[in-house]
């Protein structure tokens, strides 16, 4: 892990018509590392992974990726929000696995991972289908490269919409409570492409309720609740010894 900070989120608030989701978050994630971030249901968690690639738009403060503001271009003191064009750009650096997979059903599980380099990168498709079946393989489903999303599981489904987020090369890959669709016996298969990618230096922020995941593979635990980081740190410091009463009482929750 590098000192160089990948994610910089600062004084970010959004709110939903006098909903206040984000209250003025703060957080640094340096390049390879891996943050998970707990909390409660309703604590912000998704909300804030997606202003982090502007899936959301914040209402103040702002979201840098790798020394870039996403989603906005600074004009002296004044913020102003980039071309749909130049976001999606943005994005292609930005990889998400979101909870409900989300692919293409009338794709195969290659044409899916090989759809976005092809179409949001104009690389072509001769140079990305291998490149695509070498993902396939590295999660674990290379024997499903022509099968349709119908025929998988959600174990497999999952898998295969992490080989499409890293189709794209991203400097940073989000996960969107990534095992919270799948039955219980599927989880464990999404969790070890995971610690794998966490091993090999991807960047990885990862909103979850996994907390024996978070314990052996985070870098940093965030833990939020009510629109605020309430404490972040290493695991062992977190999960092990939490200094605040709102992260004690969580924890006691679901340990």
């Amino acid at each position: 892990m590098s000192d160089e900070v990948m994610v910089r989120v600062r004084g970010v608030h959004k709110s939903y018509g006098a909903l206040e989701v984000l209250k003025g978050v703060d957080l640094d994630v340096r390049t390879g590392e891996v943050a998970v971030v707990l909390g409660p249901s309703g604590s912000g968690k998704s909300t804030l992974l997606r202003s982090i690639n502007h899936l959301e738009k914040v209402d103040r403060g702002y979201v840098s990726v790798g020394g870039e503001l996403v989603g906005y271009r600074r004009a002296g003191t004044r913020l102003h929000e980039l071309k749909e064009r130049e976001i999606l750009k943005q994005r292609t650096q930005i990889g998400f696995v979101f909870q409900s997979f989300n692919l293409f059903p009338h794709l195969t599980a290659l044409e899916n991972v090989a759809y976005a380099p092809v179409a949001s990168q104009g690389r072509p498709r001769r140079d990305v289908l291998p490149l695509a079946r070498s993902l396939l393989e590295r999660v674990g489903v290379g024997d499903k490269a022509d099968a349709y999303p119908r025929q998988l599981s959600g174990g497999q489904q999952q898998r295969v919409a992490i080989a499409r987020a890293l189709a794209l090369q991203p400097r940073l890959v989000l996960f969107d409570e990534p095992t919270s669709a799948l039955d219980p016996e599927l989880v464990g298969e999404v969790l070890d492409v995971m610690r794998d990618l966490a091993r090999s230096g991807t960047t990885m922020i990862v909103v979850s309720h996994e907390i024996g995941f978070a314990r052996e593979v985070a870098d940093t635990v965030v833990f939020m609740d009510d629109g605020r980081i309430v404490e972040q740190g290493p695991p062992s410091e977190v999960l092990g010894a939490p200094r605040h009463e709102r992260t004690k009482a969580f924890l006691a929750k679901v340990l």
